[in-house]
């Protein structure tokens, strides 16, 4: 660890996904970056993991799997973190953080909903009741009176075209708490970049670290102003999204919510992990669902090469021997992932494909 490293960047989130991707690239980076992370949420039982995620010798994160069919099992030390707060308790403080001049990247990983409005989101003073958007509207309101420099907005979470997303709900929530229209338009000024994230993290360590597989993708959409926050081998600015995204969600991800299903449907066991389920007849579901109803859409598309060629490394991926990925994990949010994995695989495909046992999980999802 480099002594008196700045934050330059502020993270919304403590995932175990955060400690072994972003926050592990900030670490191996040369230069590496230091990290402020920022709770949003009130959850007590998250303090000792703060603590740990700053301690001056690091946390661990242990990497296990297979890289061009060797195994791989080792431990790296992350030492980006510098400081933890939470919104519930250090608002002064991220505030004057969110104003430094050298903090000059945001990221977020906020869940899967995070971007859900809330009653509180109008209000013209920050609260905890707030939704991410709202909150994250305030702390930028505090940079332009401070006249901070531009900078640039990094959301990690899986929800497409994630920073336009982002600006238009910070911008709704902005003109709803009374701001000016001269910080309006700074927002507008702002980068807001578009990426998709891609790792599976399958365990933590406690207090603080994660086990996570070899393959990582922190894919970039091109756009005026955007560039990498640093230099790092799973780091890649794209000229298009689209195509990565497709790929995680209607192969990837959609092959974990089918698993998912077959999990609710079944013995529903706690102790039941990815590897487990495709070794035996849940994995022969998805295999099926994958060449029947998944891969002919991408065909349709043009995609079919890549789209097979995926499929074969994510199924090595759900094999791995050395992680543990519990599906009771997997299965938060169900519901929501269920939409966008499977019925947003409906929206994009040719309607004229068959897909009966994706319309079948759907329906019970829904049911």
């Amino acid at each position: 660890m480099s002594d008196g490293l700045p934050v330059q960047v502020l993270q919304f989130g403590t995932s175990r996904f955060l400690q072994a991707h972003a926050d592990l690239f900030f670490s191996e980076a040369e230069p590496a970056l230091g990290v402020a992370v920022v709770q949003t949420t009130d959850d007590p039982t998250r303090a000792r993991r703060l603590q740990a995620l700053a301690a001056p010798e690091g946390y661990p994160v242990r990497i296990r799997g297979l890289v061009d069919g060797r195994p791989v099992d080792e431990e790296r030390r992350i030492r980006s973190v510098r400081r933890c707060l939470q919104t519930a308790q250090d608002w002064a403080a991220i505030e004057r953080l969110a104003a430094d001049p050298d903090v000059s990247v945001f990221l977020s990983n906020t869940g899967d909903a995070g971007y859900a409005p809330r009653p509180a989101d109008p209000r013209s003073v920050p609260c905890q009741e707030m939704s991410f958007p709202a909150k994250l509207g305030h702390l930028l309101a505090a940079r332009h009176r401070a006249g901070g420099p531009p900078l640039t907005l990094f959301p990690m979470e899986l929800v497409p075209r994630n920073g336009a997303v982002l600006k238009a709900r910070v911008l709704e929530a902005a003109e709803k708490q009374g701001h000016s229209a001269d910080f309006r338009d700074w927002l507008e000024r702002q980068t807001w970049a578009n990426s998709l994230v891609d790792r599976i993290v399958s365990e933590p360590i406690e207090p603080a670290g994660a086990v996570a597989e070899p393959y990582a993708l922190w894919a970039i959409e091109a756009a005026p102003g955007i560039a990498a926050p640093c230099d790092h081998p799973a780091i890649r600015v794209v000229p298009d999204l689209e195509p990565l995204e497709r790929l995680k969600l209607h192969i990837l991800n959609l092959g974990h919510s089918v698993l998912v299903d077959l999990w609710l449907h079944g013995d529903a066991s706690p102790s039941a992990i990815v590897r487990g389920m495709m070794k035996a007849e849940p994995g022969e579901t998805v295999r099926a669902i994958w060449r029947d109803e998944v891969l002919p859409a991408f065909a349709a598309a043009g995609m079919g090469d890549e789209a097979a060629a995926y499929c074969a490394t994510t199924e090595e991926r759900f094999l791995n021997p050395f992680l543990d990925h519990r599906i009771a994990d997997i299965a938060q949010n169900h519901g929501e992932k269920v939409s966008r994995r499977i019925g947003g695989l409906f929206d994009w495909a040719d309607p004229t494909i068959p897909m009966p046992r994706l319309r079948a999980i759907a329906g019970r999802t829904t049911a």
